[in-house]
Order: C-alpha cells, then structure tokens, then sequence
C-alpha cells in the first residue's frame, strides 16, 4: 500500500463508522494465510467501510453487542506438564514451559525519540508458535495469551490502539476483529479464558520528556477507565474511572485472581479494586506471586513469598518457614513441589543479571530454563506466564 493510498484510507476512516461485523464477512471468505495477513484483511475492511455511514455513539459508557459469536479452542485436557528450557539463546527462540505454566509470549523494549526532548518506550512482541515451538516477532501493539494457550489476542496499533485480533495459534488464522472505541494498553485475558480487559488512555502514556542524561519528566497516568470484552458475544463495554493522582506509572489494570473483579496499581502498599461495573470494591482476601499469578500451590498448602535474596515459602495455614531458595523472585508453581523463579548468576554479584529457573521448595535448582541476561541492558526482553 502506497503513503498516499494509506493517508487517503485514513482520512476516510476517520469520517464513516465501520459495521460491527464486516471485518467477520471478509476474514470468513479468507483461504488459509500465515497470521500476519489479518492486518491485509483489516486494510480491506478499511477500504469496504468508505460505503457505509453509521452515526456515532454518544456518552461515555458504551456498550456495543454484535450480531455474530465466536467459538474459542478448547483448552487441552490433560495439559501438558512437560519442562522446556532455552538457555543459548537470549532473547530466547524455544518454547520456555515448566509444569503448569510457560512463557506464551515476551516483548523487548526500546527507546524511540519524538519532537523536541520528548521520548517514548516502544514495545516489541514475540508470539509462541505451538505448532514448531518456536517464538515470531509480531507487528502488534500489545498481546495477551488466553489460559490453555490457544488463543491469543493482538492489539492492531504502534503503540497503543483500539482494534483487537482473537488468533488461533495452532491454524494461525484471526477468528475476528472486535472495535474497542477506545485506545487502549495492557490486553489481560480473564481466568477463564473468555473475556478481556484493557486499560484506555487518552494519549500513550509511557512517554516522557528528558532532563538531561540521567533523569527524566514523565506524564501523568492519565487512563480514563477500562475496556471488558466478552470474546464469545464479542460484548464491547467500557467503565469510565476517575482519574488518580496516586496510579503507579505504566502500570495497568489487572484481573484479581477468580476473575470477578479488576485492580490498579496505586502509590500505596495495596491495590484498589473495582466491580466489572467499575464501582470502587473492598479489597478480596487474595495472594498474587511477583508474577501477578496465585501464591498459593495448586494444592492449597504453601504460599509463595516476597521477592527478595534468599525468598522464602511458607505453610499457608499456619505461616511457618518450611524452605528458603537463593533466587530474587518467586514467579509461578509449576506443581505442588516446584516453582518457576528468576535466579542470579553465581553468587549473584549483580541483581540484574538473571535467569529463569526451576526451583524446589526446599531451594534445590532442578532446571535453568533461560540464558543469563541483564535486565539494564537494551535488548532484555519480559515474559508473560500464561497457564497451560
């Protein structure tokens, strides 16, 4: 596509309103591409939408319920509970998996320059492919991957963006496109693997204008609320929040752990909570490992503890110490008796030079599952844990 076609296209977006489910009528009539082409097909819709004019929706709560549904993958029964590590390769190229959960996705960040002294980060993703167990780069904005790790969605943008692709990982084919009718970050799957959250903001906000060398003026952490969407009914509704004074820069919101409510961040020691209406919500009696995944062992027994040299797990009911590991954080069980966490090199000379590995509650390693890297460096890349 040529800039000028592209800029045209864009002018004539911004004046027409797209039909729910056209980007489902093309994507239907697709033969079978390799993923990336869903951004092809969404040009298409861009280009079918000039004909159609639909006023736009008033307010600023917005529900938007289409006329087609989606079937997602079922999740796989048993899951598989295999170890998988890549320790030569640093961002790695291997399926990264131990017990219950893997690395479904990462992303490397950068520092791109903007107007004047201004700078943004700029996020890159990598997406599992579970058919050669391999990670590919994507052109996304932001990913998530759905519990049993079948389905992942995309956010279609640079930085930030409005429009979600749901994948199937395994065929590579886009199921649909959904319209959030917000710019948004921080695509979460819910627990149960069927709706979305994301964080809308008027402009990125994971920018920042530079000092000098060493320090740096961000923006406010101006999110305007949240985005849930049911993927099945492809049920689109947003909840206006207020703006706070206290929100923890890049920092967006989150699931709490049984999927009935979502959370943020604040410059305090405890979370706030809201209903899936978007009403402030008491505080659920809840533990999230460091990962943001549950602290308790599947079996309910043990609890993870607090990131910090040496960590420690301990008796859920009765809070004894029942083993301590030389690793900086506790991410995830991988089973009743293992945990995934990230370790340091040697003696752990430095805190930013780091693995991740498999640990036993008593501290013994079984397993590094990465290459050593520094986290300060350009490069690094970050996980997500999604269970399988």
């Amino acid at each position: 596509m040529t800039k000028q076609l592209r800029e045209v296209l864009d002018e004539w977006a911004g004046e027409v309103r797209v039909p729910h489910d056209l980007a489902d009528r093309v994507l239907r009539r697709r033969a079978r591409r390799p993923w990336v082409n869903g951004v092809v097909a969404a040009g298409v819709a861009v280009v079918l939408a000039v004909v159609v004019i639909v006023p736009p929706r008033q307010g600023d709560d917005m529900t938007v319920q289409p006329a087609v549904e989606v079937t997602l993958p079922e999740r796989p029964s048993p899951a598989p509970t295999d170890v998988r590590a890549d320790v030569d390769n640093v961002p790695p190229r291997k399926m990264i998996a131990a017990g219950n959960y893997a690395i479904s996705a990462y992303f490397t960040t950068s520092i791109e320059k903007l107007e004047g002294r201004w700078e943004r980060a700029r996020r890159t993703w990598w997406l599992l492919d579970p058919q050669t167990g391999t990670y590919e780069k994507t052109p996304y904005a932001w990913l998530d991957v759905a519990p049993g790790m079948q389905v992942a969605a995309v956010l279609e943008g640079e930085v930030m963006g409005r429009r979600v692709g749901i994948l199937d990982m395994t065929t590579r084919q886009f199921l649909t496109w959904i319209d959030l009718g917000q710019d948004v970050l921080g695509l979460k799957w819910s627990p149960d693997g069927t709706k979305l959250l994301a964080t809308a903001y008027p402009d990125y906000p994971e920018r920042w204008e530079r000092q000098n060398a060493n320090s740096q003026l961000t923006v406010d952490a101006n999110r305007t609320g949240f985005v849930i969407v049911d993927v099945p009914t492809k049920k689109v509704d947003f909840r206006p929040l207020p703006l706070d004074e206290n929100l923890v820069q890049g920092s967006h919101l989150s699931w709490n752990l049984d999927g009935t409510l979502v959370w943020e961040l604040i410059g305090g020691p405890k979370p706030l909570y809201y209903s899936l209406g978007g009403r402030p919500h008491e505080a659920p009696k809840e533990d999230y490992s460091d990962a943001g995944v549950a602290a308790l062992s599947p079996n309910g027994k043990l609890l993870l503890g607090q990131a910090g040299l040496p960590t420690r797990i301990t008796d859920a009911a009765s809070g004894q110490v029942v083993g301590r590991q030389q690793v900086l954080q506790l991410h995830a069980w991988a089973d009743d008796e293992s945990v995934i966490a990230l370790g340091c090199m040697d003696d752990c000379p430095s805190e930013f030079v780091s693995a991740l590995v498999l640990i036993g509650v008593d501290g013994t390693e079984k397993t590094r599952l990465s290459g050593y890297q520094n986290s300060q460096k350009d490069g690094s890349w970050w996980g997500v844990l999604t269970p399988r």
